[in-house]
């Protein structure tokens, strides 16, 4: 199969390359599309066999639910049995957003979608190119992220060519993405509502508008302790580079003091470095480093999430045996890039005044 890469002119639903996208759907195809969070893989949410595709095409386990993204709040409700008064007002609150609400399903949302849950997760995103290509097609679209399934999401159309070019029929190019890690996952069918992933909106946010929320329950080394995961993300290993990942905590004069000594002892093996511009500076390491990526200032931790799964890739393009990922603090939207450093890791970590100390 040849992936076909479109570039999209201007965010409308008569663009010509929004327009060959909706051909792609209408005949069953898949067709990567950026989101506010990472590109999507998208197929028709309503037919089980182009679903399927999404699965094949990613190597994602059948029992991984996908998110159904809509058009407006209430082509996203459509897909739902019963919308609560809580689903209204997060709606109004924060759609389109990077939050996705698990609702009951409705009778006509295929099993497949669910991967056979009586739940459907839904959500309306807050990218231009992606309202305007729901709109185009008139449908509500099925879409995980668009990288094989394990991998460093992606925040680029570049990192969907990586994975899946020659698997999947398009690829939209509507630029990088700006919130950088995936949407909060709320499942709004229990009482308070739950988080099951921590994402683009904040638990204190969600706490302002509803007035008390749940966290996930979380097993060792970040997986959730459950059988049946209602939310993607929830029970397999998700968001690895190719190289070995190891967390790194402290300040940022300790993580630079260890990463130097770490480079060092292990310059044969060529490891990767994934910190804060403090932390370079203090190291006294040149950006310019293939090995080297910087996230931004440790203060920023936005800039961080837009290009935490970047980092991995390029590190991973640059060929390093292990890459050393510095923490930043899970406080607002850290809370969301610390879980999925804790899952690109796999619970691997270092602290590094420890480390200092046993030098």
């Amino acid at each position: 199969m040849k992936t076909l890469y479109l570039r999209v002119q201007t965010p409308h639903p008569e663009d010509p390359a929004i327009q060959a996208c909706v051909r792609v759907l209408r005949r069953g195809g898949l067709v990567a599309f950026p989101t506010e969070t990472v590109y999507g893989l998208g197929a028709d949410a309503l037919e089980p066999e182009a679903v399927a595709k999404i699965f094949k095409a990613k190597g994602r386990p059948a029992d991984n639910p996908l998110i159904v993204h809509a058009a407006d709040a209430d082509r996203a409700f459509e897909l739902a049995s019963d919308v609560p008064g809580e689903a209204r007002r997060l709606a109004d609150a924060f759609w389109p957003g990077p939050l996705t609400m698990v609702l009951p399903r409705a009778d006509h949302v295929p099993l497949e979608t669910t991967a056979g849950l009586d739940t459907v997760a839904v959500r309306v995103p807050a990218h231009a190119v992606a309202l305007a290509f729901l709109v185009a097609y008139g449908s509500p679209i099925a879409a995980p992220s668009a990288n094989v399934s394990g991998r460093p999401s992606p925040t680029k159309a570049s990192h969907v060519l990586q994975d899946l070019d020659g698997k999947i029929d398009a690829v939209l190019d509507g630029g990088p993405t700006g919130v950088g890690v995936e949407s909060t996952v709320l499942d709004v069918t229990v009482r308070p509502p739950r988080i099951l992933r921590p994402g683009g909106v904040t638990e204190e946010a969600l706490t302002k508008a509803l007035g008390a929320v749940t966290g996930p329950s979380k097993a060792p080394h970040g997986e959730t302790d459950i059988k049946e995961a209602r939310s993607p993300g929830m029970k397999y290993r998700h968001y690895a580079p190719k190289a070995e990942a190891v967390a790194v905590h402290g300040s940022p004069a300790d993580v630079a003091r260890a990463l130097t000594n770490l480079r060092n002892v292990q310059r044969k093996s060529k490891p990767g470095f994934l910190i804060s511009r403090e932390t370079l500076r203090l190291a006294r390491w040149s950006e310019s480093d293939p090995t080297v990526y910087v996230l931004g200032q440790r203060t920023d931790v936005e800039e961080a999430a837009r290009r935490f799964y970047d980092g991995l890739r390029q590190l991973d393009h640059a060929g390093v045996a292990e890459i050393y990922i510095e923490a930043y603090p899970a406080v607002g939207l850290g809370v969301a890039l610390y879980d999925r450093l804790v899952r690109a890791t796999q619970g691997k970590a270092l602290d590094a005044a420890a480390y200092l100390r046993s030098l």
